[in-house]
């Protein structure tokens, strides 16, 4: 029998999606950026005390050799010849840390993961070491001094690791968020492995000046962090090195952004003033200022954007950080068990179309964008005896929605000119209340590419586009048109602001609930608490202290 003929195809660029909840792999079309193949893998998060978060550095890897194995798969199944896979590009869950033996390849520790919030004490220590002027972090990095980012968990595991401590002594410890730890171990490990990473993920350590674009000397000794087990800080855009393992081995790594860049990118949010927000373990709205770094009076991030090549500019965004949006969702399967799939809260909404009254601040790791308020901690008030399970769903999905605007409100304050509609993308995207709620609370439209995966899309760009790979265009005449969905807002502006002034309330009273005496800080409690901190006021108007405990995913 002959062997069956195989697809012609144009030259195929592959994308690694690293992200909390699971790791993706997807294979795109150089020439018309077409979506051919997938796959995807879940992965398990380890809660070992009250609000830490790890993951296992090596499920993580292995997740991506299967991912990619599994593809391949599925293009032969195709007829598709995976030769024509020309390039590789990296995105990934950003400021997750990781610490690894250069000598043995094996991590040090966990991945301490980006919403871990064990290192409270630690920020609180080196915000007393902060020289005179108070803007000494911020001014060189962008970001305000918090357990958000990949300085103060380093800072903690050098502190509070022995085995950590031992190998950066010994000269052995190598320090990288996801990306360089990919990397590093598929360009060949211990055997001449390329440590680096990129000016997106290097701007979210704390250790990285954004104007320089280099690591920072005086950061790094505020920090107490040795320089030699940084990475080589690279383009968004280059040959890193080749992958030295699995179906695509001598293939190319030539593309790595942070995940949110990636979704810029993939969203071609190429203009200054354009922007993007996308929904997924948190919410993560970024505006590019072109670039010059522009720095936020309003509680915003400022971070680069991408460098797509080792001789271009890099560019800039403005960035809102919400902790918690689709997270919220899993947190009412698993904990609360009001709904047993993510894709029923749709559902329940519909059922009422209405919160009637109930308000829910999702705080569970605090407040980040605008507020960068550690003590806070999730509510849910407005409650009457007719609440019930449809009425809190409806109000999990308004919360992303109000998050989402108080961040846009604070980047139009800082930008000076108004949005006139926002990019989306994300998983959560696919919720067609949300989206429509979106537009109703932002009073503007919102337009959904049709094609999801822009943060794969984006790095697959990158990796393409990059010098020595030249199979994908980034001129705006060779970019091919993207369908898009559109929601218009459809209430009247009044009630719009009546319920998002009723949110900000609620928001308020999130504030201050972790103190130095409270019981997740200490043995001193100084009132006595359901468990988990868990608060209900006999007049059902108030369940606060809601925080994950064991059951957090994307």
């Amino acid at each position: 029998m002959a062997a069956s003929k195989q697809t012609a195809v144009g030259p195929l660029v592959g994308a690694v999606v690293q992200g909390t909840n699971s790791t993706r792999f997807l294979v795109f079309n150089s020439k018309t950026a077409e979506l051919l193949s997938h796959h995807r893998v879940e992965l398990t998060q380890e809660f070992p005390k009250e609000g830490w978060v790890e993951q296992d550095p090596k499920e993580i890897l292995q997740s991506v050799y299967e991912c990619i194995a599994r593809t391949c798969e599925k293009l032969a199944g195709v007829n598709i010849d995976i030769s024509n896979i020309k390039a590789v590009g990296v995105s990934n869950q950003r400021e997750t840390t990781v610490v690894w033996d250069k000598f043995t390849g094996d991590p040090l520790y966990n991945a301490v993961v980006w919403l871990d919030l064990r290192t409270q004490s630690t920020v609180e220590t080196l915000s007393k070491k902060i020289p005179g002027n108070s803007n000494f972090v911020k001014s060189k990095t962008g970001l305000p001094l918090s357990t958000y980012f990949s300085a103060v968990k380093l800072r903690w595991m050098l502190d509070n690791l022995r085995p950590i401590q031992k190998a950066v002594e010994e000269g052995r410890a190598l320090f990288g968020t996801i990306d360089s730890w990919l990397i590093w171990s598929m360009t060949g490990g211990v055997n001449g492995g390329v440590h680096c990473t990129d000016v997106t993920n290097a701007s979210r350590t704390m250790l990285f000046n954004i104007h320089s674009l280099e690591w920072d000397k005086d950061l790094c000794d505020f920090f107490e962090i040795p320089m030699n087990i940084l990475p080589n800080v690279c383009s968004s855009s280059e040959i890193y090195g080749l992958m030295t393992a699995g179906a695509l081995e001598g293939v190319p790594i030539s593309g790595c952004l942070g995940d949110q860049s990636a979704a810029l990118v993939g969203q071609m949010c190429f203009q200054e003033g354009q922007a993007k927000n996308t929904y997924g373990t948190g919410c993560f709205l970024l505006c590019n200022t072109g670039r010059k770094c522009v720095f936020s009076e309003h509680g915003l991030l400022t971070t680069v954007a991408y460098k797509l090549g080792k001789n271009k500019p890099a560019f800039y965004a403005l960035e809102g950080s919400v902790a918690i949006a689709g997270a919220v969702i899993r947190w009412l399967r698993d904990n609360f068990e009001i709904i047993t799939t993510s894709e029923e809260i749709e559902k329940l909404a519909k059922e009422v179309g209405t919160s009637y009254g109930c308000y829910f601040v999702p705080a569970f790791s605090g407040l980040y964008a605008p507020y960068w308020e550690p003590s806070a901690r999730g509510i849910i008030c407005g409650l009457t005896q007719f609440t019930n399970k449809c009425h809190i769903a409806f109000a999990a999905l308004e919360a992303v929605c109000f998050q989402t605007r108080e961040i846009m409100d604070a980047m139009n304050r800082d930008c000076g000119i108004p949005l006139s509609h926002l990019q989306v993308d994300g998983g959560l995207t696919n919720n067609k209340i949300l989206m429509q709620l979106q537009a109703d609370i932002l009073r503007i439209p919102v337009v959904k590419s049709v094609m999801p995966e822009t943060t794969a899309l984006g790095v697959a760009m990158a990796a393409g586009a990059a010098e020595g790979v030249d199979v994908w265009s980034l001129e705006p005449e060779d970019m091919s048109a993207v369908l898009m969905e559109r929601y218009e807002p459809q209430i009247q502006a009044t009630e719009s602001e009546i319920r998002y002034s009723t949110w900000k309330r609620a928001v308020m009273k999130s504030m201050g609930w972790v103190t130095a005496q409270s019981p997740e800080n200490g043995d001193n409690a100084v009132f006595s608490c359901l468990p988990l901190g868990i608060f209900i006021v006999s007049s059902m108007t108030l369940l606060i202290g809601a925080r994950y405990v064991s059951n957090f995913e994307e």
